[in-house]
């Protein structure tokens, strides 16, 4: 079973920006859910809230503002607001920012597939996998405009 799906962009555009644009509540919903519920801090429990695809419940795992950002999840699981992420199998979200040489390069990870139950972990990995292509696809153009 495939345990990892990696993504990765290059924008023209400051890390400082793509930073904000990945860990600011305000402006995340310009390319990933359509609202968040709760504070988007480190050790904080949030709501991720897609709109008609439901709510899903999201832990903060660490920032380093301008180089990274982490949280987990339940893949494939809206409605599932009201789950203890971590108690739960889980995903580890990764976002790592690094200067290259036509702009910012912005790595997507998201770990622990393996670990999710057998009835789930593919439809998962499938489903996270062209959601990721699509979302890493909004946010290099939301970085991209003026």
């Amino acid at each position: 079973m495939q345990d990892v799906i990696e993504r990765e962009i290059t924008v023209k555009a400051p890390k400082e920006r793509v930073y904000n644009t990945i860990a600011d509540p305000t402006k995340i919903i310009s390319w990933f859910p359509d609202a968040i519920e709760g504070t988007f801090e480190v050790g904080q429990s949030v709501v991720f809230n897609f709109g008609e695809h439901g709510k899903t419940r999201v832990y903060v795992e660490a920032a380093k503002p301008f180089e990274y950002f982490a949280y987990r999840w339940v893949p494939g699981s809206a409605g599932t607001a009201d789950t203890d992420v971590l108690q739960v199998p889980h995903t580890l979200v990764e976002f790592h920012i690094a200067e290259a040489a036509d702009g910012t390069k912005i790595t997507l990870k998201e770990s622990g597939f393996a670990s999710l139950p057998i009835e789930v972990a593919e439809a998962s990995l499938n489903e996270n996998s062209g959601g990721w292509e699509y979302m890493m696809g909004r946010l290099a153009e939301v970085l991209t405009q003026a």
